[in-house]
């Protein structure tokens, strides 16, 4: 998996105008995803529910593919942020019970899971969806399992990624799959798989 940083931000002129717009943009391409599908969002569609011009769309983003990645990456910085503070066994189980509801219950876990379907047979937005999102978060989760460990919180049977991945795997699993995550899972791959600190 890619850990590459995050790409910079288009340049944009810095007035509340361009901020607005751009805001309009990602929920208009939030909604519209919910609404009707990955197959039918279009950039069209997208201009007429954020009131913009098309060529403003076009101006800031290349293809619908990247104006998810930024709704994406703002909605999950805001509504599932990577713990900072020294992490413990129970707030990685925290964040892994938030992870799960985001996959199921948020409209930005639906552009998860789209991009993540998507990124299965269209190589452009696989290495986008890698370089912008998924390694930048890998890179802050793995951080987190570190410090954890690290303070003595949890003991890890495997090594950071494959824990990571079969932490979180079974919770894309399910939402991929239109299942919902029971909170016994999280519990049983956490007890399972950190082998967390016994007070």
């Amino acid at each position: 998996m890619s850990t590459a940083s995050p790409q910079p931000r288009r340049p944009r002129s810095g007035s509340r105008r361009d901020e607005t717009a751009r805001l309009a943009v990602l929920h208009a391409a939030d909604d519209l995803l919910v609404e009707h599908g990955f197959g039918a969002l279009t950039v069209e569609a997208i201009a007429r529910r954020a009131g913009v011009a098309k060529q403003t769309i076009y101006r800031w983003w290349p293809s619908k593919v990247e104006i998810l990645l930024d709704t994406l990456i703002e909605d999950s910085t805001k509504r599932l942020p990577v713990p900072t503070e020294k992490p413990t066994a129970e707030s990685i189980r925290g964040y892994l019970r938030d992870f799960a509801r985001f996959l199921t219950s948020d409209p930005a876990g639906k552009v998860l899971l789209t991009l993540i379907a998507e990124a299965q047979h269209d190589p452009a937005t696989a290495e986008s969806f890698h370089k912008r999102y998924l390694g930048p978060r890998r890179d802050q989760e793995r951080d987190m399992l570190a410090r954890g460990t690290d303070a003595g919180e949890v003991s890890p049977g495997l090594g950071p990624d494959a824990t990571l991945d079969a932490l979180v795997g079974p919770l894309v699993y399910r939402a991929l799959t239109g299942s919902a995550v029971p909170r016994d899972l999280v519990d049983t791959l956490v007890d399972g798989l950190l082998r967390p600190r016994s007070d």
